[in-house]
């Protein structure tokens, strides 16, 4: 399956999940898309792609049928979702829309995306709220205790909690289904942090119970990037607003999200392209395939370093990490060396980051990988020199 990716043939790239890899005929669905647009840009962007001029159309505008496309594949319905830059942006539209007030709190985990944590304390400062950040058991993810610590940190205060359906640096799949359940019990919302989780991991948007789900395409369900996704509960909706106002304003939430000025739509009309792609190969095939390879890759680099992977099977998606042996380092600095060795003298991109004083690898799996890929890696950190040939 690698040429069916213009990734460089030089260079092993086993970190897909941190900006995606968009498939060749992906790629050329948005130029056509592009050229199209450039042939009349005003009739495309201001009538056919957002409805925002002209009078009312018999059909649905080309971003309403795109959405209606990705809805489909995500569990839930067309006219709940819109789409957004990136996760991030998704969960700062949701931030932007709470009404949060002095003393007021939004409880997130130790493991939440840097910039969602960032996000958070942002707006919780601005209101004069704060943050409350419960621990999540790791390496060795522990469901009960976790639902248990999140249930003790929940409060008469709390407004809002934030969970990743997959954690970024740890690759865990959380129980979010009964996560949302819990805080529904305490009266309190959540906001889904989605952004690994699309095309990754089996997805149903609407029975997860959650409030707001936020995710994006340009990872795992191949859409070109920048390419994210929000969904949001019908009584959410109404107080719902993205980030940049503009001329959607008032007219409901999906034409307010279409609309937010002059951008270039082409990822998103662009990402059922990578879901048809997806379905054509057979969507449990590729999954199967990547969370085979996944669990496979942590337990032979385990093997290989002396290390172990204690991430069980139902805690793993397409992501696995792994700690390094102990001597690579422990701080930030002695990762960003290694990963810098790693790419630039045995040509092997890799996500790599330090916790809990000792460095750690992130290994994503997609189907242009195979476990020969792993076993380089493995070789790569220790001997310290640089690859073999490149496999072509």
């Amino acid at each position: 399956m690698l040429a069916e990716w213009p990734l460089d043939p030089g260079v092993l790239y086993l970190n897909h999940g941190t900006v995606g890899a968009t498939p060749r005929r992906v790629l050329a669905r948005q130029q056509a898309i592009r050229d199209e647009m450039e042939r009349q840009p005003a009739r495309f962007v201001l009538r056919e792609c957002s409805g925002l001029a002209g009078l009312p159309r018999d059909t649905p505008s080309l971003m309403r049928q795109a959405a209606d496309r990705v809805a489909a594949f995500c569990g839930c319905d067309g006219d709940d979702l819109v789409f957004v830059d990136n996760a991030t942006a998704g969960v700062n539209a949701v931030l932007q829309s709470l009404d949060l007030h002095a003393g007021d709190e939004i409880l997130l985990g130790d493991h939440t995306y840097g910039a969602v944590t960032k996000a958070a304390c942002f707006h919780a400062a601005r209101a004069g709220a704060r943050v409350v950040t419960v621990t999540v058991p790791y390496p060795r993810f522990d469901r009960a205790q976790f639902l248990d610590t999140v249930s003790s940190a929940l409060g008469p205060r709390t407004r809002l909690a934030i969970f990743d359906h997959v954690t970024s640096e740890s690759a865990l799949v959380l129980p979010l289904a009964e996560l949302a359940a819990l805080c529904r019990a305490h009266g309190v919302p959540v906001l889904a942090d989605g952004a690994h989780a699309p095309g990754a991991i089996p997805l149903e948007i609407r029975s997860l119970g959650v409030d707001w789900y936020t995710g994006n395409l340009h990872k795992w369900a191949w859409a070109p990037r920048s390419c994210g996704i929000l969904w949001a509960a019908r009584d959410r909706q109404p107080t719902l607003h993205p980030v940049v106002i503009s001329w959607g304003l008032g007219e409901g939430f999906t034409r307010e999200f279409d609309w937010v000025g002059t951008r270039d739509p082409s990822p998103w009309l662009a990402a059922p392209a990578g879901i048809d792609f997806m379905e054509e190969l057979g969507v449990d095939a590729v999954r199967g395939w990547n969370h085979r390879l996944a669990r496979d890759a942590a337990q032979l680099l385990g093997e290989r370093w002396g290390t172990i992977c204690e991430a069980g099977p139902e805690t793993m998606g397409t992501m696995a990490t792994i700690p390094l042996p102990p001597d690579c380092g422990s701080i930030p600095g002695d990762a960003a060396r290694l990963r810098d060795r790693l790419l630039y003298e045995a040509s092997i991109e890799v996500q790599l980051h330090a916790w809990g004083g000792r460095l750690w690898v992130r290994v994503s799996a997609q189907i242009y990988n195979e476990i020969s890929d792993f076993e380089r890696l493995a070789a790569a950190v220790t001997s310290g020199r640089p690859g073999t040939a490149i496999r072509s």
